[in-house]
């Protein structure tokens, strides 16, 4: 994946308040990294999609992080995890998460244990 963007970006992306997206991080809706000169925290912009009502957080991300997290990953591993190509899958975890294939993905995930 090379699209990433800030937190300021992605507020602005999804149309809602610094504060806001930084909730849906602590709440693991989202998931970032530190990344950079001055070390910001960035996302991957995959993780947010066109809805019906304009963009919105892709709801699948949220579930996949559980997974990995609790098989003790660090955020900065998971978000290399979901942006590095898997060839059980053909594509990235988050691609394919965005493509529809949640349960294949999650099976994946559960093999990092």
């Amino acid at each position: 994946m090379s699209e990433w963007l800030s937190v300021p970006e992605c507020a602005e992306a999804l149309g809602v308040p610094l504060s806001r997206v930084r909730e849906l991080l602590r709440e693991r809706h989202l998931i970032a990294t530190r990344r950079g000169d001055n070390n910001a925290l960035y996302l991957p912009a995959g993780q947010i999609v066109d809805g019906d009502d304009g963009p919105e957080v892709l709801a699948t991300v949220r579930g996949t992080v559980t997974v990995l997290a609790d098989a003790g990953l660090s955020d900065d591993v998971i978000v290399e995890w979901l942006t590095t190509t898997h060839d059980e899958l053909a594509a990235t975890p988050l691609d394919a998460l965005r493509s529809g294939k949640r349960a294949p993905v999650r099976r994946l995930a559960q093999t990092v244990f």
